[in-house]
């Protein structure tokens, strides 16, 4: 499963904030958290935090693309789009 997420570095805690669309309409999911955008840790407290959530591994959550950036696409294993709007709520 694949799904786009707008992270905040340094917001003052971890949290999902639900789903919001884009410029162009298409859904992502609005997280912050606390660390900063220093040497990765606030993609590792992404990844730690969705894999939380989700109630699976670290191992199973990949940043596919926009490592560097606030834009994110995530890659879940072994997830459907049940458990995903399950999780953080439908996306519509």
């Amino acid at each position: 499963m694949r799904f786009a997420v707008r992270l905040t570095p340094r917001g003052g805690r971890d949290a999902v904030e639900g789903w919001a669309p884009d410029a162009a309409g298409r859904p992502h999911l609005k997280v912050r958290v606390a660390a900063p955008p220093v040497d990765g840790q606030a993609n590792a407290a992404l990844v730690a935090l969705i894999a939380k959530r989700l109630g699976v591994t670290r191992g199973q959550v990949r940043i596919a693309s926009g490592e560097g950036g606030r834009l994110k696409i995530l890659e879940i294993d072994g997830l459907d789009q049940a458990e995903l709007e399950t999780a953080f709520g439908s996306m519509a």
